[in-house]
């Protein structure tokens, strides 16, 4: 079992614009011919910050058009809020504010043998990583430019710990990173 960090970046290190906009992302490959249908049938649980959810919230007819869902998740969701948000019916979700290692447990025991999933945002995966929870990095890049938004993983983190362990291009416009984390 892995907790992962698995999302796209912009070149120069933005996971979303200023506004949480995700519109540079679309035109850069098709979902299915990349790692996620492979990836994500290995999670068995999900922490996504309060900022991805109200993205999926905002964008469910978009969301339902591309996986026939508004909420194209099975495994159970912990969302992490300081604010009441609105549920989406037929969906396993858990809203939860506080330390990120309470939680974890929590995940661990519902996702099993499985994978944990840290959906977004930067500074939620940074959370699990100050914990010492984090185990992978995930990043495909794409061929784009933010010039400024939203931190992929607004955290300083120095050589040795990370450690690169693939490099897989996707067609054209992306490129998919994978690290250990704490690794030499």
């Amino acid at each position: 079992m892995k907790t992962q960090y698995y999302t796209a970046s912009s070149i120069d290190g933005f996971i979303a614009t200023e506004d949480d906009s995700l519109e540079w992302l679309f035109s850069l490959g098709d979902l299915n011919e990349s790692s996620y249908p492979a990836f994500i049938a290995e999670v068995g649980a999900l922490a996504m910050g309060a900022s991805t959810y109200e993205w999926m919230l905002r964008n469910a007819d978009m969301v339902a058009a591309e996986t026939g869902s508004p909420w194209p998740y099975t495994q159970p969701t912990w969302i992490f809020t300081h604010r009441p948000l609105p549920t989406i019916e037929g969906a396993d979700i858990r809203f939860v504010q506080g330390d990120v290692r309470d939680v974890h447990a929590q995940m661990r025991t519902a996702a099993g043998a499985m994978n944990i999933w840290i959906v977004g945002g930067g500074d939620l995966a940074g959370q699990f990583h100050d914990a010492g929870l984090l185990d992978e990095l995930i990043i495909q890049i794409g061929s784009v430019t933010l010039g400024k938004g939203k931190q992929v993983f607004p955290r300083r983190v120095l050589s040795p710990t990370l450690r690169l362990t693939t490099v897989r291009q996707m067609g054209g416009g992306m490129v998919e990173l994978r690290y250990e984390v704490g690794g030499v």
